[in-house]
């Protein structure tokens, strides 16, 4: 039986239903508008109410039904009422996509404990929220469903000045890993974990910054559509590790052969490309409120390709 479908035979695409959290831009939003082209219907998870129904209005132009929930995922409560909206409105959960994040620079031994533990709060604890909901709602439908939460391949190596989001992001992959360890006794479970390499979205203008430089995106990095197919097809075949780009096979591969040789490699290279030379005020970017862009692409690939242009 495949994730998302029911023992029913008569559950056809368009009955299933996905629930997505961080679901106003970025990779979020690229996948919620291919489970739509899918036939899926789509409830939609994220703290700014205006750009989750702009959302919304892209899936049901792909003719899905679609939902949008205002919802900050660091509040438990907030997370368990998501999960009774989308099957009051929809009558089950197929798929849970844990992907809400935030982002902050600056120096370990230096930034304010209450900004450390808001990235804590949200990647984290937001995943474990999602992650009990999503539990919650497959066992009670008879112990089917997929759960997929959305890692990095700053799981598996360390970034300076990103210590925050890199413990969040360690601690997300070693979390699914014990859900689904726990979850093999329920076949009809499966959990997955998405590995991107760095992506082209917004994340990096909305990161909370104490660096005192500007930030960029890393390089190199892909295309926000390419995560959000790995996203997708775990929901049609689960796997439980899916690494996204070719750079992040290298990478792993690297960790494989000499983790401390490529520990020094990224801890090196990271800093060089991450920050400009232009000077930038601290600032908590929305780690603790909402803020745009709240579209799906960053513009970082042009950013960089017209850099290597010009030189």
């Amino acid at each position: 039986m495949r994730a998302g479908q029911s023992g029913n035979s008569q559950d056809g695409p368009a009955s299933r239903v996905v629930v997505i959290t961080g679901a106003s831009s970025g990779i979020a939003r690229a996948a919620a508008r291919l489970f739509a082209e899918e036939g899926y219907s789509v409830v939609l998870a994220a703290r700014d109410a205006t750009a989750l129904d702009h959302a919304a209005e892209e899936c049901r132009a792909r003719g899905a039904r679609a939902l949008a929930v205002p919802t900050d995922v660091a509040d438990e409560q907030a997370v368990k009422a998501l999960a009774a909206t989308a099957i009051e409105s929809f009558g089950r959960i197929d798929v849970w996509v844990n992907c809400a994040a935030v982002l902050m620079y600056g120096r370990a031994a230096t930034q304010p404990t209450a900004d450390f533990r808001q990235v804590i709060d949200t990647n984290l604890f937001g995943y474990v929220h999602g992650t009990q909901a999503a539990l919650r709602a497959f066992k009670a439908q008879g112990g089917w469903g997929c759960l997929i939460n959305v890692a990095s391949m700053l799981s598996l190596v360390g970034d300076p000045y990103l210590s925050a989001y890199v413990t969040s992001k360690f601690a997300i992959r070693g979390f699914t890993q014990c859900v689904r360890q726990e979850m093999r006794a329920q076949p009809g479970i499966h959990v997955c974990t998405i590995l991107p390499t760095a992506i082209d979205t917004p994340i990096y203008q909305k990161g909370a910054n104490r660096m005192g430089r500007k930030i960029r995106s890393i390089a190199p990095l892909y295309a926000v559509e390419r995560a959000a197919r790995a996203i997708t097809t775990a929901a049609r075949h689960p796997r439980p590790e899916i690494i996204v780009g070719t750079y992040g096979h290298l990478m792993a591969l690297g960790l494989r052969i000499s983790p401390s040789l490529m520990e020094a490699v990224v801890g090196w290279v990271a800093p060089k490309i991450q920050f400009s030379r232009r000077r930038q005020a601290a600032s908590r970017g929305n780690l603790f409120t909402s803020t745009g862009p709240h579209q799906i692409n960053g513009g970082w690939r042009d950013f960089w390709l017209r850099r290597l242009w010009r030189r």
